[in-house]
């Protein structure tokens, strides 16, 4: 016998045997009294989608699948049904991340359980958001999780977003007092030591690959962050006035995320080739042996808005050279927080 459902405009009811056929055997819904059952306007959709609910009565009205999805019940219904019934077509139950659904939910649109259990087991695979691809999504209102990308033609792309810990073992002894001089946007260090170059991986050797004892070009970065440790007879207010003066506020929020990676043991270097702002080498022994950059990062003011299309293309970009689309959020008081970005085949 089939079964009809009632909107109240928050929740699907349904009575009968809802709560063996639906919740219990396939996770939908939450229990309400005896064997009744309350249903999220997504999770009703797609029973009726599916042929298991026969309609949803709404003021009076008995409203079939097209009826129902055609009244868009609910704040972006179209796009988080897609993904519902993607989710569902790969073996996974969902709930909406919210009590009494879950409990203790994650902040996300859906709880994603693993495959094989569901919302009474009291486990979460994926704390997932939803958005179409016109949708921007700022930067702190995410969590770590999955976000949900829905385009124009209902195609879903999931990326994984994680909230690293940047660590690394590159670092060496530094000189002190090295020769240098400021030119308009770059220093050069005149006569350092080998090691500042080939050990801990600061600048680029003005003669090339071939050198007896290079003399390195740095760039302003590098140079105000060696300055202040007192590495290069330079200035540090001078250099860091001039890195403003070509870039400008960027400057700054650069600077100190290149301290913050240093500072963890991570070398950056420039990431201009493949958009970013810098790379990253974990675990540098010796230039000689360096193998290929972990992260590419992109440094943003903390209240960055991010345009799903701009990211698609990050992340798109990073995985085609083998690394991990990283985000370093800078606040006015200089904290560094880190996002990072992975497509994701649930």
């Amino acid at each position: 016998m089939g079964l009809e459902g009632t909107f109240d405009g928050e929740v699907v009811r349904v009575g009968g045997d809802a709560r063996q056929r639906y919740h219990d055997a396939r996770g939908y819904g939450y229990p309400l009294s005896g064997n009744e059952i309350a249903l999220a306007p997504v999770e009703a959709a797609h029973l009726l989608y599916r042929g298991d609910l026969d309609a949803v009565v709404v003021d009076g009205d008995r409203l079939t699948f097209r009826e129902f999805v055609a009244r868009e019940p609910g704040e972006g219904f179209g796009v988080r049904f897609l993904v519902y019934a993607d989710l569902r077509s790969r073996g996974f139950y969902l709930s909406p991340a919210r009590e009494p659904w879950v409990v203790d939910p994650p902040r996300a649109d859906f709880a994603v359980f693993p495959r094989g259990k569901g919302p009474g087991d009291g486990e979460v695979e994926y704390a997932l958001r939803v958005v179409g691809e016109r949708t921007d999504v700022p930067a702190g209102a995410l969590a770590e999780g999955v976000l949900a990308v829905v385009d124009e033609e209902s195609e879903i792309t999931y990326f994984e977003v994680g909230r690293p810990t940047i660590d690394g073992t590159s670092g060496t002894d530094l000189p002190a007092g090295v020769d240098a001089d400021l030119l308009t946007d770059r220093v050069v260090c005149w006569d350092p030591p080998l090691e500042l170059y080939e050990r801990a991986f600061y600048g680029q050797p003005l003669e090339g690959r071939e050198y007896d004892r290079p003399t390195l070009q740095c760039s302003l970065l590098e140079a105000a962050h060696l300055a202040e440790r007192g590495v290069i007879d330079l200035d540090p207010a001078t250099v860091r006035r001039r890195g403003r003066e070509v870039e400008g506020e960027r400057f700054d929020r650069r600077l100190r995320v290149y301290e913050h990676l240093r500072s963890r043991g991570v070398v950056p270097k420039t990431g201009y080739k493949f958009g970013a702002d810098f790379r990253t080498y974990a675990d540098v022994e010796s230039v000689a042996d360096l193998d290929h950059s972990e992260l590419l990062v992109r440094v943003l003011p903390a209240d960055h808005v991010f345009e799903p299309r701009d990211l698609a293309l990050d992340v798109r970009l990073a995985h085609g050279v083998r690394k991990t689309m990283t985000f370093a959020l800078v606040d006015d008081r200089g904290d560094v927080e880190w996002l990072a970005f992975e497509r994701l085949t649930p």
